[in-house]
């Protein structure tokens, strides 16, 4: 492949890596430094049903922190990705699934950007200017195992965390008196 295209391909991915990976990270840095901070962030995960809250809360996070800043620096980015898919099917399914895809009506079409943009880079790897490259000498597990690391991993990680702490309030049923 000529020299330019994969010059520009590198700095494609490296400002994808950067731009998704600091949203993330600023998303668990609000969810720490910001707003109600842990404890607010515990009560609104108990009130969608993630309990308990306040462990919930440390979880998401760290790990969006976490995967955030490993991503934007393309360390171990298939495991970051998949991070980022677990993080965002758990936020579809508890807080925006029901509500259309735009996120201007609650949707979810942010967690789909964010999930898939994570799986794109997991499958094409992180780059020449990125950690893997740097420490391995290459993009770790690019390809389809990348993204199956990332896709697969992550829906099994949601699916785990979903089954051990989800338990959302019972619908309440409304009764005509009448």
């Amino acid at each position: 492949m000529d020299g330019a295209v994969v010059e520009a391909i590198d700095a494609g991915l490296l400002i994808l890596r950067v731009c998704l990976g600091l949203t993330m990270a600023a998303h668990g840095y609000g969810k720490l430094f910001r707003g109600g901070r842990i404890p607010g962030t515990a009560g609104w995960f108990e009130s969608i049903g993630m309990r308990p809250g306040t462990a919930n809360a440390w979880l998401a996070s760290i790990t969006e922190v976490a995967a955030g800043i490993a991503f934007a620096l393309g360390l171990l980015t298939p495991f970051a990705a998949a991070a980022f898919v677990s993080l965002m099917f758990v936020a579809t399914w508890t807080v925006h699934r029901g509500k259309g895809f735009f996120v201007v009506s609650g949707g979810w079409e942010y967690n789909l950007v964010l999930a898939v943009g994570a799986i794109a880079v997991a499958i094409t790897g992180a780059g020449v200017a990125s950690l893997d490259n740097l420490i391995f000498g290459d993009n770790i597990l690019t390809g389809w195992a990348g993204g199956l690391i990332a896709l697969v991993g992550g829906l099994i990680a949601a699916g785990a965390l979903l089954a051990a702490v989800y338990r959302p309030e019972p619908a309440k049923v409304s009764v005509d008196a009448s």
